[in-house]
């Protein structure tokens, strides 16, 4: 008779196949082929390029000569396509939907920010082909809450960067949600140490002209004691004199004046603090496009009516937005903007001789400035209007700002070992850069969402 298995040997067979019943199967790879890989490096295109994916992170890069394709694997056609890494766009406001009345829509929409307005910003944002972007001023709790949500993929958006609060000398009456009021420096430093506690990514200040001296020095020195940058506005000349006598780390802007250019000691003073090569870059974000189309968009708005600034906003928010943009030509807020145009470009190029270090970002969410939009409108006038080479530009939007935040060695370019933050736009975007207005493929973390 044939022997039965004993009990303890049939308790061992069964565990045995429980566990090869409960593994979970291994992740498919997924192999990009045969695009035109702009690797964020700066060098020279890849032509017939392979990029594989194994989860989140890349696998292995090369051509369709030398790096195979591994059997089973999951083959997106690149052919005739730019690949290159998620955009960053590095100053967005995910608490605004380009509405052109900010009283209004603070009074009506506040209590709607974390649980409708931001999640669609992040939405479109991601759409766009941003998979990374710095949100630089909203409400604490929210900022936190959406920046986790879409890291536990709850919802869908780029990888996000918060401030959350602007921190300055006075809050504007019925903003004291999302602005926080500086009072001496003791203050000062216990508002950093809030922010910092609560886990922001960066501090970011307004209006420094109008604190102390004393109270600048303290939200310099507490943020960077626990290593977090400063980011400061440059609207007027002496935001950027004391910010960089005090050591800020960015700046946003050109300026809300007039100026024909930077005044000739600012310029000294970016350059000495360039020069000073054991402090790092000394970053830059213009956020200049607005300018330069604000004309253009008024006579043609095109981008107005575009439904894609409408993903996932409730309808009575949209109606409102598109009630409040019927008359683009007659908002307050850009009465000023053609005299700034004509003096902009001049101010650019100033940043660029001075050894600044530029970087994409377009005040996402502003009056008529939509999140789905807004990235490739910038690079289009930096490489169209503003001379830029459209490397440059990519790098400015990809390479540099994962290098600001300290994070290169995840993200801002395509190798192994990185994560898989990767799009791909049909035809040739060092030629034609406006083909980023309608990004094919987005894959964020190895995850296609487009």
């Amino acid at each position: 008779m044939p022997m039965r298995p004993s009990r303890p040997l049939l308790c061992l067979l069964f565990s045995v196949l429980c566990l090869g019943l409960s593994a979970p199967a291994q992740a498919k790879i997924t192999a990009l082929v045969g695009g035109r890989l702009i690797d964020g490096w700066g060098g020279t295109p890849i032509n017939n390029s392979v990029v594989l994916i194994d989860g989140e992170r890349i696998k292995a890069v090369g051509t369709v000569d030398t790096l195979p394709v591994p059997a089973g694997a999951e083959v997106v056609d690149c052919r005739g396509m730019s690949v290159l890494p998620g955009l960053w766009e590095c100053h967005a406001h995910l608490m605004l939907l380009g509405h052109p009345d900010y009283t209004h829509w603070d009074a009506t929409y506040l209590k709607r920010i974390e649980k409708e307005i931001m999640p669609a910003a992040a939405h479109q944002l991601l759409n766009a082909g941003v998979t990374s972007a710095m949100d630089l001023g909203a409400p604490l709790e929210a900022s936190l809450n959406v920046r986790s949500r879409i890291a536990k993929g709850e919802i869908a958006g780029p990888t996000l960067y918060v401030s959350g609060p602007f921190l300055q000398h006075q809050p504007y009456p019925g903003t004291e949600a999302f602005r926080w009021g500086i009072t001496g420096a003791d203050d000062a430093r216990a508002k950093v140490k809030q922010l910092a506690d609560a886990g922001v990514n960066v501090i970011k200040v307004v209006d420094q002209d109008e604190m102390t001296e004393a109270e600048i020095e303290a939200v310099v020195s507490e943020a960077h004691a626990r290593k977090l940058p400063v980011i400061a506005h440059s609207h007027r000349p002496d935001e950027i004199r004391l910010g960089l006598k005090f050591g800020v780390d960015r700046f946003e802007h050109t300026g809300l004046a007039t100026a024909p250019e930077f005044p000739a000691d600012i310029i000294k003073l970016i350059q000495e603090r360039t020069a000073k090569m054991s402090l790092g870059p000394l970053y830059w974000c213009p956020t200049i496009e607005g300018f330069f189309n604000y004309e253009y968009n008024v006579a043609n708005p095109m981008h107005i009516i575009d439904p894609g600034w409408q993903l996932d906003v409730p309808a009575d928010i949209v109606a409102d937005i598109k009630g409040a943009v019927k008359q683009p030509g007659r908002f307050a807020y850009y009465q000023i903007t053609p005299l700034r145009a004509k003096t902009s470009a001049a101010k650019f190029a100033q940043l660029q001789k001075s050894g600044v270090v530029l970087l994409i970002g377009t005040d996402s969410g502003i009056p008529m400035k939509f999140h789905n939009q807004s990235t490739w409108r910038e690079l289009d006038i930096w490489v169209n209007k503003l001379g830029v080479d459209p490397m440059s530009a990519l790098r400015a939007a990809t390479y540099w700002p994962a290098v600001s935040m300290k994070v290169d060695q995840d993200y801002g370019t395509i190798q192994e070992g990185k994560f898989a933050d990767i799009i791909a736009v049909k035809g040739d975007v060092l030629r034609y850069i406006d083909l980023l207005q309608r990004v094919d493929v987005v894959i964020k973390h190895g995850k296609r969402s487009k």
